[in-house]
């Protein structure tokens, strides 16, 4: 049988998972989780907490001097900002939210100054 007969089935319809055993739960998300994931949020909190503490205890914690995190976020910023359509489609979101903001603004904003402005006072037209 030829490797190709085994990837497509005979329905026409979608190729079935590869056959082979890798040693690791399937990726299409089903495998259990086991350890640190299996642990619900609070516990996973408690360890990592531990963890840290431990760590600044030991003096084995790294902290960032402010050149090291200077230079990670330009590090960043290059990385994010060569991406031309990530860099458009935030773009558009922010100008949509400011537009949201300013059409809600506006009303409670002028409303009293554009009253006062717009309202005519009788006893000077007669």
């Amino acid at each position: 049988m030829d490797m190709k007969d085994e990837e497509t089935s005979t329905d026409g319809g979608s190729t079935p998972e590869p056959q082979g055993d890798t040693g690791h739960a399937p990726v299409t998300g089903t495998g259990a989780k086991r350890g640190f994931a299996a642990m619900d949020l609070k516990r996973q909190r408690e360890i990592a907490s531990k963890g840290g503490r431990a760590a600044h205890t030991n003096g084995t914690a790294h902290q960032f001097t402010s050149e090291e995190a200077r230079e990670a976020g330009r590090r960043g910023g290059r990385s994010v900002s060569s991406d031309r359509a990530h860099m458009a489609e935030i773009g558009r979101a922010g100008g949509k939210a400011r537009g949201r903001a300013i059409s809600v603004a506006k009303p409670a904003e002028t409303s009293a100054v554009s009253r006062a402005a717009t309202e005519v006072d009788p006893s000077k037209h007669q």
